[in-house]
């Protein structure tokens, strides 16, 4: 079997010494990185017009000008993420690149003298400053301006970028003191001076490659391109190459999750464009089978109503508007003319000065949108996308934009480096635009100082990567893999299977490594009724292990708790945290309760105006917990969530069957409610020869049945009997609708 990665690496190392020796990087008219020259004749002719992009023009040289009428300012560091000096380097860095575009499409040099001036005061500081004084003890990637050299290398990024706009327009003597006191000083810094980040497979040593290899282009330094391309010592085994190699799967999803997939894409594209423009022999957009290409469009598809998917350390404020995936649509629509990513484009309302916005602005203001289909899909994770999966599944109503109807987030996928969680086999729902059931995301509060300067809280290591705070069950209170990501990068769920028809979707998936000699096996479905086209969302959890264990599936909702078919025992008085560790000590224990055997449902309100009930099968054994977060949180951390848990003790196996139904209206500004009971009035389980069925009855009569083939290899066709009735289906699944005979 051929080692893709290793041709991969061979041909480009064979291409790499062709163009060394032919000087590929030579002396170049500038500016000649993500917007060229070429490029530049089209936008100053464009700008004289009246469309789209004359108008962002237009208002970015009004907001560049009144940021320039203020006094400059390039003070010493001192502050953390969110403070003033950090927020004002940040500022200077995008406020010097508009202004060298702006340079370019006018030719006035005020905006040249500007970005000049500005680069001379950094001249002056940076040999003067060490080390940022706010940065973390032991750190092994302290920046200088800024408190981590992540975002130094963000800095270069964007500032070479501007030095590049404006450098044709600088006096000999300007130019060697801004390339030998600060940009030749930060280069080194951020390649040499740290290599275990600039030769790391992870975004930090994305952003340090694009830099140094984009100053590289600029100031021809053909070496500090190779060895952003290969690592420091050319070897192939870090660089942007193997991080293309290794962080994303062939269908274009990052390690990381949806969350580092945005913030990631911004030095992949940015310098891949970078390469493209310098040295087009590479064919870099074509590296992997178009892998940053896919990239792109993966990172659309990992959002629902314009947000991604929080999974992992995500602020789940980030949307598809972000300027990471701006610049990436803008690009890729440069190269591909796609005019589906017009509608996200469109949706994003931003237009970015370079050549290809000018693409995508012409384009939109001659209307040629076409729909971007959202489809349900299985992105393979890890690097052969073999290591487990992130699955998507989504269905809409007629007329209904697919990104708004309902989607449900399956995640039997790798740890995701660093940044991962604890939850194996987690999940999410959403509905009408809405999160219904959630995931906490990332305990920060982003550039915030007074909120630990910025950066990750403590309590995103304390509760939000702990499994109990995911839809996954926790065995023992312990979370998966004991909450050590060292461990958890060398073990993935398997994804057994995935199936999407015109009914809904299914996917299977188990891992028996996040727990010793225990078994996790988990089946989703969000499947429509054939009569109604009503969606129901199944859930089917197995545990199997040698001891016996303590056994919770907890469920986080967002909405407020309306009712519940079991009466619950309310803690109104005293509040007690549910456990001492792994998570359980942030949950406040509110109510408890034990069902009888049979149906157990809890009924939730959102705020969309609909309700969601969850009706599980229990034994009359096991126990609810209804929990709220804020316990054992001095500061206030954290948000107030609330979730409730099935818990099992004593057992050494098994099964938690339940169903997600959306249901009714409420509309308190016209005072009426419908349909705020759930419909659901029998729910019957079977297995038997790797074929499970759900039986579901509604309040009115109707029943319906899913059946489930988990056989490795599938017949043409699987034949059944089911009370008396025989039934025929192909594929992995189908819901039959049970008619009943008079």
């Amino acid at each position: 079997m051929v080692d893709m990665k290793a041709l991969h690496q061979s041909l480009f190392a064979i291409a790499t010494i062709i163009l060394l020796i032919s000087n590929c990087v030579q002396a170049k008219q500038s500016p000649n990185l993500v917007i060229s020259a070429q490029d530049v004749a089209m936008m100053q002719a464009a700008i004289k017009g009246d469309g789209s992009f004359a108008k962002t023009f237009i208002k970015t040289k009004a907001i560049v000008d009144a940021q320039m009428a203020l006094p400059m300012s390039v003070p010493t560091p001192a502050d953390g993420g969110g403070g003033y000096t950090h927020e004002r380097h940040k500022k200077n860095y995008q406020l010097m690149y508009n202004a060298g575009v702006i340079y370019q499409l006018s030719q006035n040099n005020k905006y040249a003298d500007y970005v000049r001036d500005m680069l001379l005061e950094y001249a002056e500081l940076y040999p003067s400053i060490g080390l940022h004084p706010q940065r973390k003890v032991n750190s092994q990637n302290p920046g200088k301006l800024f408190w981590q050299s992540l975002n130094e290398a963000v800095w270069l990024v964007y500032t070479i970028q501007a030095y590049d706009l404006v450098h044709d327009s600088l006096a000999d003597d300007d130019i060697n003191k801004i390339e030998q006191q600060l940009l030749r000083p930060v280069a080194i810094f951020l390649s040499e001076g740290q290599p275990s980040t600039f030769n790391k497979i992870h975004n930090h040593g994305t952003w340090a490659a694009a830099g140094v290899g984009m100053a590289g282009y600029v100031m021809n330094e053909a070496e500090w391109v190779e060895k952003a391309l290969y690592d420091l010592e050319k070897s192939g085994k870090g660089g942007f190459l193997r991080q293309l190699d290794e962080l994303f799967s062939p269908q274009g999803y990052y390690n990381e999750g949806p969350y580092y997939q945005r913030y990631a894409l911004m030095p992949f594209i940015t310098f891949a464009k970078a390469i493209n423009n310098n040295q087009p022999e590479r064919n870099i957009f074509d590296y992997r089978d178009g892998v940053i290409l896919k990239a792109i469009t993966t990172t659309i598809d990992l959002s629902y109503n314009g947000l991604f998917f929080p999974i992992n350390d995500a602020i789940k404020s980030k949307g598809i508007d972000t300027i990471e995936l701006v610049n990436g649509v803008t690009i890729a629509y440069g190269l591909t003319q796609d005019s589906r990513l017009l509608d996200i484009a469109r949706q994003q309302g931003q237009i970015i000065l370079t050549g290809d916005g000018l693409k995508v602005a012409k384009a939109l203001d001659a209307g040629r949108v076409t729909p971007y289909q959202f489809t349900s899909t299985a992105f393979g994770d890890g690097a052969d996308g073999t290591e487990g999966a992130f699955v998507v599944m989504r269905q809409h109503a007629d007329g209904e934009p697919a990104d708004k109807g309902q989607a449900l987030v399956f995640k039997p996928s790798a740890q995701g480096l660093g940044h991962g969680h604890f939850d194996k086999l987690n999940w999410q729902f959403y509905d009408k635009g809405a999160e219904i059931v959630s995931d906490y995301g990332a305990a920060r509060f982003l550039n915030v100082e007074a909120k630990y300067g910025g950066r990750y809280l403590p309590e995103n290591k304390t509760y939000a990567k702990q499994t109990i705070a995911h839809n996954t069950v926790v065995v023992d209170e312990r979370s998966h893999f004991d909450a050590s990501t060292k461990l958890g990068n060398q073990h993935h769920p398997e994804l057994l299977f995935f199936k999407h028809t015109a009914q809904g979707s299914v996917s299977s998936a188990q891992i028996d490594t996040a727990y010793q000699k225990v078994n996790l096996h988990r089946t989703m479905a969000l499947v429509k009724l054939p009569d109604s086209g009503e969606p129901l969302a199944f859930d089917i959890f197995g545990v199997k292990g040698d001891e016996f264990h303590q056994i919770d599936l907890p469920l986080h909702y967002q909405g407020q708790l309306i009712d519940s078919s079991f009466a619950r025992n309310a803690f109104a008085k005293s509040l007690t945290p549910l456990g001492n560790s792994n998570g359980y000590q942030h949950l406040w224990l509110t109510a408890q309760a034990r069902p009888e055997a049979g149906l157990a449902k809890i009924t939730w309100l959102n705020d969309n105006g609909s309700f969601y009930t969850h009706t599980a099968i229990v034994d009359g054994e096991t126990e609810v917990l209804f929990t709220r977060t804020g316990a054992n949180d001095p500061n206030f951390n954290l948000r107030n969530e609330a979730a409730f848990i099935y818990r099992k003790k004593m057992s050494k196996a098994h099964r938690f069957i339940s169903v997600i139904e959306p249901h009714g209206v409420y509309n308190p500004s016209k005072e009426f409610t419908l349909a705020a009971t759930s419909k659901i009035s029998a729910l019957n389980y079977q297995f038997e020869d790797e074929l499970e069925l759900i039986k579901v009855r509604l309040v009115t009569g109707k029943q319906y049945l899913l059946a489930i083939n988990h056989k490795e290899h599938l017949p043409a066709k699987t034949k059944f009997s089911y009370q008396g009735t025989d039934y025929l289906f192909s594929d992995r699944f189908h819901l039959f609708k049970i008619i009943t005979k008079q």
